[in-house]
């Protein structure tokens, strides 16, 4: 045999292995990193919402932090002190007292809260009257075929029912104040559950801007929409409501429209009755009571002449 195939074979093994890991010192770098960040952020918040005199009181305790750890405190004695063991409070002046309320003051602040409370309070009670008129027109089968018609909503000035035309269903004859048998039923119905509520109501009647072919010298659209709010202020009362509840009952024409872009529109013609709020109520009533001036408030020079002038023959018939 030849010498070649005397020599042994030798077979080379490599074994492979993963590469091991570098080790966890840099995660706790970084935890460190994130940890001082985070206090960083936090001081900046807390400089932040500091204000200027505790900031000041801060900053006297760092001056000489040993000495008054030496001495237990800042030797005063002061319990308001920003920094326990030092520093004065700064943002108080020495010698402040915080003054009492004028009595003035504070009756006009407690007077304030009490007329907040009652007009919370009471608009509690308008609200829960609008949510018992609603049940009851879903309820009433009579109500529920005119509930387009009736339209209910809470105003400055109290809770507002508004009872319109529809255009094949008028509420009164046309161009008088007749009123038709399901506007009566309407309006009795209504009378009944504002007699529930003590507050008082106002009346007002509208209609749309077709003009009278008489003119606003002769019987106008003035004249009809307020005896359509007297008609009205009958049928309620017939219902049930008390008379004196009735606080003002006037008719506005078309001054006042519930739809501006169309003013011949049927839901123009409408009466609108308003449960007044106690404030409205009582502006109405100094109102009124500023325009009634007694005979002894008029000057004499005045009274002298009113009882020699007379109205002129012209002047008559157009009145």
């Amino acid at each position: 045999m030849s010498d070649d195939s005397q020599r042994p074979i030798i077979v080379k093994r490599i074994k492979k292995s993963a590469h091991g890991h570098h080790g966890g010192a840099w995660k706790i770098a970084y935890a460190d990193f994130v940890t001082a960040m985070m206090a960083f952020f936090l001081l900046m918040w807390l400089l932040g919402s500091t204000t200027k005199g505790e900031l000041e009181g801060i900053a006297e305790y760092f001056k000489t932090p040993m000495k008054v750890a030496m001495q237990g405190g800042s030797g005063s004695g002061d319990a308001s002190s920003v920094v326990k063991g030092g520093g004065k409070d700064l943002s108080q002046k020495e010698g402040q007292v915080q003054k009492a309320l004028d009595p003035v003051k504070k009756q006009a602040i407690n007077l304030k809260a009490a007329k907040e409370e009652f007009e919370m309070q009471e608009l509690k009670k308008l609200q829960g009257l609008k949510e018992k008129l609603e049940k009851a027109i879903e309820t009433n089968p009579m109500l529920k075929q005119f509930k387009d018609q009736i339209l209910i909503d809470i105003t400055s000035e109290g809770l507002r029912i508004q009872i319109v035309d529809e255009k094949n269903r008028p509420m009164f004859d046309l161009g008088g104040a007749h009123m038709k048998n399901y506007t009566v039923q309407v309006l009795q119905e209504i009378g009944k559950m504002l007699n529930e509520v003590p507050n008082r109501i106002s009346l007002s009647g509208h209609t749309d801007a077709t003009p009278y072919f008489s003119g606003e010298r002769g019987y106008s659209n003035w004249e009809l929409s307020a005896d359509r709010a007297n008609s009205s202020r009958r049928e309620l009362i017939s219902g049930g409501m008390a008379e004196s509840k009735m606080l003002r009952v006037v008719g506005l024409s078309s001054a006042v429209m519930l739809d501006d872009k169309d003013p011949n529109n049927p839901i123009n013609r409408r009466i609108s009755l308003i449960v007044l709020n106690k404030e409205t109520e009582e502006a109405i009533i100094s109102g009124g009571k500023s325009l009634e001036v007694s005979k002894e408030q008029v000057s004499p020079a005045l009274q002298q002449v009113a009882p020699k002038e007379k109205p002129n023959a012209a002047e008559g018939k157009n009145q």
